[in-house]
């Protein structure tokens, strides 16, 4: 075998790994939105099905490559706002709601991880003799095209970081926080759901998991995992809220961490 074959399946081989590489660490585009686009005061409808509760877009949005289409139906995943959008949900006869918050992506599938709403209520017009009723968008705000709230943007820009320590004794969110630069190792529950597990780092604290919300950074992070024999520990920052007595955590980043570095919590 000549010289240069030999280096010419080299180059081939070198390539292949690297194509390999990169597809295994860039999920798919798939449909839909890109992961991490924002909602602004989205029109639609709530509905519930089989436990999970999902939102029907009025009109469509778009984030210049991909779209939801109107009339399309994208999960809303479990967090603090959630949970209030239910309760007032059971308080109304229509469930209609002015939406803000983060689509997320997980194999090409979007999801939504709600922040904030308003109810959104249809009233009847005086209708002239004759003529069909005619329906209206009535809202709590006195403009249509209706911005976030100040005090709403400062929470969101204020989330307090949330310690450790804090979710052993139980707190019960009022809010979403931010766990920042925590090492932590992935795994699966017994009902196969993405877990996260805090690492004490040797200190006296009972193992806390977080329940996984659906995202890009995790699907990478678990493209990561497996590619490698042992559990991989990743430096994680992220989202935590709160549905129905359960941690979950929407991540943000989460980056290998290796032994030879200082990792200390």
């Amino acid at each position: 075998m000549s010289k240069r074959t030999v280096i010419l399946i080299f180059a081939l081989l070198s390539c292949a790994a690297f194509c390999a590489g990169a597809a295994r660490k860039t999920p798919a585009a798939g449909p839909g939105v890109r992961d991490g686009f924002g909602l602004m005061g989205i029109d639609g409808e709530l509905s519930s099905s089989e436990g999970k509760w999902f939102f029907k877009f009025d009109s469509e949005v778009s984030d210049g490559a991909g779209q939801i289409k109107a009339g399309e139906t994208i999960e809303l995943l479990p967090s603090t706002a959630l949970g209030k959008i239910i309760a007032d949900a059971g308080k109304r006869p229509e469930a209609n709601y002015r939406l803000w918050g983060d689509v997320t992506k997980y194999k090409g599938k979007n999801f939504i991880f709600p922040v904030y709403f308003l109810p959104v209520s249809s009233t009847e017009d005086i209708n002239r003799p004759g003529e069909p009723p005619k329906v209206k968008i009535a809202i709590n705000e006195p403009n249509d095209a209706l911005p976030m709230p100040e005090e709403i943007v400062g929470k969101l820009k204020s989330r307090r970081v949330l310690r450790q320590e804090q979710l052993q004794e139980g707190l019960q969110l009022k809010q979403d926080y931010v766990l920042t630069d925590r090492t932590a190792l992935l795994g699966k529950r017994t009902d196969g759901q993405a877990e996260v597990i805090l690492d004490a780092l040797g200190r006296n604290i009972p193992r806390i998991s977080l329940r996984l919300l659906p995202c890009e950074v995790l699907e990478r992070a678990q493209q990561e995992q497996s590619a490698e024999p042992d559990p991989v520990r990743f430096k994680i920052a992220g989202i935590i809220t709160q549905y129905k007595g359960e941690y979950y955590l929407l991540l943000q980043k989460a980056i290998q961490a290796y032994s030879h570095e200082n990792f200390g919590g």
